[in-house]
């Protein structure tokens, strides 16, 4: 039986832990070549361990993204080279929570924070998507989050990154797919690995229809299925997968 992804080839950034993680391996699982890019050497080499041991294909690329136009470029030939010359999928998932409140931000976290979560997916999809175009077809997608759309009184930084990230993923589905190149964005809830029993993220769940933090194996299979033809009619989209967060209100005494 054919999988999914049989025969493409991806590139999953900060595929070293949580939600990466879990796309690298649910890619890899359903047939394709997988580079992971993260920092941490040890967590991808247990993260290719767990690839490998299930007959899967991956390899490990070293990136600190800095929001550089050059780093996202390393990273993008790199990427290619270890796949044959075609990345058929880019998953711009790599990103970091700095700078809870606004007052506590001073400038260097804010332009870290943008550097690593808006600028480097943006010149990493400049140095994708027009390879991508040239040949007609290829998939991006981005990770936004619940938070861009539903104001919390932390994370302000943060959350403006990611209505960044959903607003790109709809520039981006208007200039590439023409060309083939289907861009759309999967925005989770709370999701921790492990899933914690009761946690702050647990706590910030509820009153929604999950009435619980999410797994990452959730956000990835929302991944699968935006990568793999399946989602051929899909351009431009927020995929919200996030417990019903951001569109549900469970009427009081009507949840777990």
């Amino acid at each position: 039986m054919e999988t999914r992804l049989h025969r493409k080839t991806a590139l999953v950034t900060g595929a070293t832990s949580n939600i990466g993680r879990a796309i690298a391996i649910a890619f890899a699982r359903e047939g394709a070549h997988v580079v992971l890019s993260g920092r941490n050497e040890a967590r991808a080499a247990e993260a290719l361990r767990v690839i490998h041991q299930a007959g899967g294909r991956a390899d490990f690329v070293q990136s600190t993204l800095d929001g550089s136009p050059e780093t996202s470029r390393r990273l993008a030939e790199e990427a290619t080279r270890l796949l044959g010359g075609r990345l058929d999928i880019l998953v711009n998932s790599a990103g970091i929570y700095p700078g809870p409140t606004t007052n506590a931000t001073d400038e260097a976290t804010f332009d870290q924070v943008y550097a690593v979560n808006v600028k480097a997916p943006f010149f990493l999809t400049a140095a994708v998507a027009p390879l991508m175009a040239a040949r007609g077809q290829g998939a991006i997608i981005n990770l936004g989050s619940w938070i861009a759309r539903l104001g919390i009184p932390v994370g302000a930084l943060y959350s403006s990154t990611k209505g960044a990230i959903e607003t790109l993923t709809r520039a981006w589905a208007a200039e590439f797919g023409p060309a083939g190149v289907r861009v759309n964005a999967i925005s989770p809830g709370v999701v921790h690995e492990p899933v914690s029993t009761e946690g702050l993220g647990d706590l910030m769940m509820r009153g929604t229809p999950a009435n619980a933090s999410g797994s990452p194996e959730a956000i990835a299979l929302a991944a699968v299925y935006l990568a793999s033809d399946e989602a051929a009619f899909v351009h431009g989209t927020v995929l919200d997968v996030d417990g019903g967060r951001t569109g549900v209100a469970v009427i009081a005494g009507g949840g777990r």
